[in-house]
């Protein structure tokens, strides 16, 4: 029987979302090959060479190499920067971080298959992208404003009546003089979001969508794990990542038009991972708010006992269909 091919595995080192999917590799016995790209130059090596129509060659570390065309799946999740010897100039770092991000990193980028390809994570992370996709594919959307323009924002405020404001990243933060908080999204009324501040940059102002509960919904290839989250205070009824304390969990089904809408949406992305919230209205509509191509699912996991990082264990080893 022959060996069985690496899972080549793409993170900081401290990053437990990523562990939960190594431990279950582990578990199976399945070759893994994990490192951060800050490990390059000085703690991982790469030599590869162009044969046919593929790169063929190894990436090396102390103590674990890997062969680069004996991999049967990338899994992407929050590699840091490269970290270049000490003595080097601002000049030679400058130049170095250009070489490594296109020869290393572009020889990275040829490998194949990926959870996510980080190009494709990129591009899906752009909210006007994804939204723009989610309605081509089907889905409800929210009626959403993008502007730096604080009269347009006031007008359309005033015309749906109930409106949030919210960040283009989930993972924006702050820093005053209080330190760095996260911002959230929140409801706003005409007058503040006719603020003159507003022109200082884009913003992002979304009809309100009355809420019976909310779902994160966590598809990894053709596996849909959709949990319910009830909200027990009224900053998590805004946006449940404000109060993680007051939020309950439940695993319940994706409605059939929902997962054929969803698969559309990834297969136009290009992605085979997504994290989706949506607002279940009171007469059950699924409305879409966003898709994280990156986004975290531990937690979820955690507290309804879904089987997400198997289902990724699955899909980086090979078992589901592409």
């Amino acid at each position: 029987m022959s060996a069985a091919r690496s899972v080549l595995v793409m993170t900081d080192r401290y990053d437990p979302t990523a562990d939960l999917v190594v431990e279950e590799l582990n578990r199976r016995d399945a070759p893994v090959f994990r490192f951060d790209t800050s490990e390059f130059p000085t703690a991982l090596t790469v030599s590869a060479e162009l044969t046919g129509k593929q790169w063929r060659g190894r990436a090396r570390t102390a103590r674990r190499s890997l062969d680069l065309d004996d991999i049967s799946g990338v899994y992407y999740r929050r590699p840091t920067a490269f970290a270049f010897p000490d003595g080097m100039s601002v000049e030679e770092r400058r130049w170095a971080n250009v070489q490594a991000r296109l020869g290393f990193g572009g020889l990275l980028a040829s490998l194949e298959p990926w959870l996510n390809h980080p190009h494709r994570i990129g591009y899906a992370e752009y909210k006007p992208v994804q939204l723009r996709t989610a309605v081509a594919a089907g889905l409800l959307v929210p009626r959403t404003l993008v502007t730096n323009e604080p009269d347009t924002a006031r007008a359309f405020v005033s015309e749906v009546g109930e409106a949030i404001c919210k960040p283009f990243s989930g993972t924006t933060a702050v820093t005053d003089t209080e330190g760095p908080h996260q911002v959230f999204a929140t409801r706003v009324t005409p007058e503040q979001a006719g603020d003159p501040s507003v022109a200082h940059s884009m913003h992002l102002f979304q009809q309100w969508v009355p809420k019976d509960y909310e779902v994160r919904l966590t598809v990894v290839d053709d596996q849909f794990f959709a949990a319910r989250i009830d909200a027990r205070t009224a900053a998590a009824t805004v946006d449940w990542r404000a109060d993680y304390h007051a939020l309950d969990y439940t695993a319940v089904t994706t409605p059939k038009f929902v997962r054929t809408r969803v698969t559309e949406l990834l297969r136009r992305l290009g992605l085979r991972f997504g994290a989706m919230d949506f607002v279940v209205a009171p007469d059950g509509e699924w409305w879409f708010l966003e898709c994280n191509p990156n986004g975290q699912w531990a937690w979820i996991e955690t507290e309804t006992v879904m089987p997400i990082a198997a289902a990724l264990a699955d899909a980086l080893e090979g078992r589901t269909t592409l």
